[in-house]
């Protein structure tokens, strides 16, 4: 097994087909085809099947991808340390991070890990904890920056705890609902959650620690930009950071309603693989994300 081949069936599983494979890595269709056929000759095993629409993975094919991409990703660190010994480059990290913490650690860690590798790589992927952990595990994210897990985490994970987040209940200005002072006023109201109902997210227990049932009308938005306008121009009701609210949009369309019952604080913490060390640059951006974390844990 060559590593090319493995490069060449994780561009066909990302890109769907053949050509827009051949094209996005820069070889020919013929020989991303003789590669891919060697690869399952090699395997002995189908990984993929042509559809109407263009390539989809065989059960085996979804198997191996999971390791394919790790393997891809464990030689994009070696190539990314390589090149820092060499005095090249910065190198590059990728990392994912929730919602309610982008707004509170991003801005500030960038700012800290750019004087240490200005010309490094970064990108940013905004999400919850079940989409993004996936990316973690195949080593397509490096680390990720999440709240604190419900259920049992996968041993192929770590997690670090970091700071807990405190929330608030916002709503637009003239809101119908805007003078209620208990939750339970609040019970029939259009809610927002970043989490899959069912899966311990802060809106549940929220109204679980009342003993009410989570609201039948429930949004479940992952992006934190579709939320502050669901928010702002909608009679939906959701829980964001107060820092937020300080914030010259919300000042403009958004209010905090006070609530007597109190807000559940998330643990906001660093996922990461158990046993894949950070390249260099992801390590400076770890440590950075986590410098900020430890600010605010202190309230600063």
């Amino acid at each position: 097994m060559r590593l090319n081949q493995i490069r060449d069936f994780v561009a066909v599983a990302d890109a769907g087909s053949l050509r827009s494979a051949a094209r996005a890595i820069g070889v020919s269709q013929p020989a991303i085809s003789k590669s891919l056929r060697q690869l399952e000759s090699e395997l002995r095993v189908q990984l993929l099947h042509r559809t109407t629409r263009g390539i989809a993975l065989t059960h085996a094919g979804k198997a191996f991808l999971a390791r394919a991409r790790a393997v891809r990703s464990e030689l994009r660190k070696a190539e990314d340390d390589f090149e820092s010994l060499r005095g090249g480059p910065d190198g590059s990290v990728a990392f994912g991070i929730a919602p309610a913490a982008c707004m509170l650690i991003v801005p500030e860690a960038m700012q800290q890990f750019r004087r240490q590798h200005p010309q490094a790589r970064v990108r940013i992927v905004e999400g919850v904890n079940t989409a993004l952990l996936p990316l973690v595990r195949d080593e397509t994210l490096d680390f990720m920056v999440g709240q604190k897990p419900v259920a049992k985490l996968d041993s192929a994970l770590r997690f670090r705890p970091l700071f807990r987040a405190p929330l608030v209940v916002a709503a637009r200005i003239g809101h119908p609902l805007a003078q209620a002072r208990s939750l339970r006023d609040l019970a029939d109201a259009q809610w927002l959650m970043f989490y899959k109902p069912g899966t311990g997210g802060m809106l549940e227990q929220f109204f679980g620690q009342i003993g009410v049932a989570l609201p039948r009308n429930v949004v479940q938005c992952e992006s934190y930009a579709a939320a502050l306008a669901l928010l702002a121009k909608t009679d939906t009701l959701g829980l964001v950071i107060p820092q937020l609210m300080g914030e010259p949009y919300a000042q403009k369309f958004l209010r905090q309603l006070e609530i007597a019952e109190p807000v559940p604080a998330p643990t906001i913490g660093l996922y990461v693989r158990a046993e894949a060390p950070l390249t260099r640059a992801a390590a400076a951006m770890a440590q950075s994300v986590t410098a900020v974390a430890r600010r605010l844990a202190r309230g600063g």
